[in-house]
Order: structure tokens, then C-alpha cells, then sequence
């Protein structure tokens, strides 16, 4: 039942979505614009298109295992060789619509704790902030170290990624003491300037303290929410609005995938995604590495 409330919320924003963009394409094609369309979206080697695939993947694979979505698409935008504070700045841009029909889910079904949000989302802003400042300097001018250290942080999650396959299911031992400033402060810089990080990190963490898993991923997804607008924003006043036809392929791929996530959580076998995820992810990761230092 719970399931079925959360794919139906999810289902709702999905068809306005789909409405919306039904009005503009037709609107498009009544104009006579509808060939210059497609002739943007064929630029830079048909980016967009590849661009809607790695969305649609990346929240089949957050969908299922509640995190995971900035690391494959920064990971993958990496090794494509896009630069990194436009890697970030494209993912926390398709990503404020995600997590924004994600936050709405988990507040309709009451899995969110407002005193964890706040306590979380607060310093996450603070972080998201000045990691995206730090990214959009370091990233013009010391591309190759800032993409090499992303890369470096890529593999690490990816290795996490892989190792939770053979963990052992946790015993529901005491709430461990967490600094909840520290962590969302940390979780909201990573996040921003690496692009992505905040669900292995954040989530993670509160789960393996023992905090109740529904709290710990709905308010852990609000907060995300929270930080992810305010890096998008902030990428926008400094860097403007940058390889649009990346934003645009990640939010369709995901807005596609979105309303069906929740079935797919108790179909996927996670355990055999979080091999292959964390598999594809290191090997991708180091590869990028190599092409930096190499």
C-alpha cells in the first residue's frame, strides 16, 4: 500500500511533466521550429540523447538503492571528458527537479523527521555553497587536479558501492551519537564539489547509526533537496546557465524513471546492482584517473 501511494505521487508529477512537454513540442511543430530542434539536440556528438540515457539509468539505480545517482552521472560526465564544475553544475541542476519529486513523495507518506531536516539542511547549504564556489574556481583553472581529485573520490564511492553487497544485515543495536552539523556540512560540500556523494555519505552513515531507515531516507532526501537547489543556484550566478543540452537529457532520463523507482526497489536484485554499479564505477573512474595523469 505504502508503495502504491509513493508510485502514485510519483506518477502525478510525471504526466504534468509529460503534459508540459507534449504543449511544447506541439507548440514547436505549429511554429515550423521543430527541425532546429532536433539539430540542437544532435550537437556535441548527440550528447543530449546519451546524456537521457545516463539519467534514466542513474535513477533506476537511486530508485532501487536510495543512492547512487550523482556518482554515475559525474562519473560518467567525467569520462566523457566534460570539465569538472560543468559536470556539477549540470547534475545539481537536472537533479533540483528529482529530488524535488522525490522530497514530495517522502512528505506525503510522513518519512520525514523536520528537526533531522533541519539539522541536516542547514550546515548541507553552507557546505554546498562554498563547495561550489571552491569547484567554479578551481574547476576553470585547475581542471586537470580538480578532475583528477573527483576521480580519485569517484573510485572511493565506487569501492563503497561494491562492498555493500557483502555486508551483513545490521543488527538494531543503540542510535549510535551522530554530529549531524558536521555531517551535513560535509555531505553538502562533497556534494557540490565533487557533484555528487551525498547518499553513499549521508545516508549511509544514518543508517549505520541506527537510525530508523524510512527517517533516515526521506529526511536525508529533503535535505538533499535543499543543498541541491542552493548549489544550483549558486552555479547559475557564477558560471550562467552552461551546456543546457546535458541538463535537459538528465532530467528527462530521470523524470522517465521516476514514477516507476518505487517498483523497481522490490524487483531489482540490489545486491547484484551494487556489484555491477560498483564495478562499472571503479573501472570508469580509474580510467579517468589514467587519461588525467597520463
Amino acid at each position: 500500500m505504502v508503495i502504491s501511494r509513493k508510485v502514485q505521487i510519483r506518477l502525478n508529477v510525471f504526466f504534468v511533466t509529460l503534459a508540459i512537454l507534449g504543449i511544447l513540442f506541439f507548440s514547436m511543430y505549429e511554429l515550423g521550429y521543430l527541425d532546429e530542434l532536433f539539430i540542437v539536440l544532435a550537437k556535441d556528438n548527440y550528447i543530449f540523447y546519451w546524456m537521457m540515457l545516463v539519467g534514466f539509468l542513474a535513477e533506476v539505480v537511486a530508485g532501487s538503492m536510495g543512492m547512487g545517482y550523482g556518482v554515475i552521472c559525474t562519473t560518467t560526465l567525467l569520462f566523457l571528458n566534460i570539465p569538472p564544475h560543468i559536470v556539477s553544475a549540470s547534475i545539481h541542476s537536472a537533479e533540483s527537479f528529482t529530488t524535488a519529486a522525490g522530497s514530495i513523495s517522502h512528505v506525503k507518506l510522513k518519512n520525514v523527521s523536520k528537526n533531522l531536516v533541519k539539522r541536516l539542511a542547514i550546515p548541507a547549504v553552507i557546505g554546498a555553497i562554498i563547495g561550489a564556489l571552491c569547484l567554479t574556481y578551481l574547476g576553470e583553472y585547475y581542471a586537470k587536479i580538480t578532475k583528477t581529485i573527483i576521480a580519485f573520490y569517484t573510485l572511493y564511492l565506487g569501492v563503497q558501492i561494491l562492498s555493500n553487497a557483502f555486508k551483513k544485515k545490521q543488527s538494531k543495536a543503540l542510535k549510535r551519537k551522530t554530529n549531524l552539523t558536521r555531517l551535513g556540512l560535509i555531505g553538502g560540500f562533497i556534494d557540490s564539489f565533487a557533484g555528487g556523494g551525498w547518499g553513499p555519505l549521508v545516508t549511509g552513515t544514518l543508517i549505520k547509526n541506527s537510525f530508523t531507515p524510512r527517517f533516515a531516507v526521506g529526511s536525508s532526501t529533503v535535505a538533499k533537496f535543499i543543498l541541491t537547489l542552493t548549489a544550483a543556484v549558486t552555479f547559475f550566478f557564477t558560471l550562467g546557465i552552461q551546456h543546457w543540452n546535458i541538463i535537459l537529457g538528465l532530467l528527462l532520463g530521470g523524470i522517465v524513471t521516476a514514477p516507476f523507482s518505487a517498483m523497481l526497489t522490490a524487483k531489482l536484485p540490489v545486491k547484484s546492482m551494487f556489484v555491477v554499479i560498483g564495478t562499472l564505477v571503479i573501472i570508469m573512474s580509474s580510467i579517468t584517473i589514467y587519461k588525467s595523469v597520463f
